[in-house]
């Protein structure tokens, strides 16, 4: 195993991570941010985008994962790396869409 492999984890979770919000929101019906909305990352986008932009995720995140090397879940390294990239993801997600949605907001001066 290569140290890239660890990075394409590292990422695979991150859009593994990713995929959560956008899917669910979709499947639920509601609106939710995404890239393609004006203004990126604040407005909001259709249930049917967010759907196809999870699942747009979760294909990357796969192709990521299990593609890339030979992940394996016993290994510390390659779970370790897939988490973290979740975990980042989540945190950066729950403080930014926070601001929107009445979540934490970002510590003030």
């Amino acid at each position: 195993m290569t140290w890239l492999h660890l990075v394409s984890y590292f990422f695979g979770g991150i859009f593994l991570g990713n995929f959560i919000p956008h899917f669910v929101s979709g499947m639920m019906g509601r609106p939710f941010q995404t890239p393609f909305a004006e203004p990126h990352g604040e407005g909001l986008s259709s249930s049917t985008v967010n759907v196809l932009w999870g699942f747009f995720n979760a294909a990357v995140g796969y192709l990521l994962v299990a593609r890339v090397g030979d992940f394996d879940l016993r290994s510390i390294r390659d779970v370790l790396a897939l988490a973290v990239g979740v975990l980042l993801i989540s945190l950066f997600s729950a403080r930014h869409f926070g601001q929107f949605h009445g979540g934490n907001s970002p510590e003030r001066s």
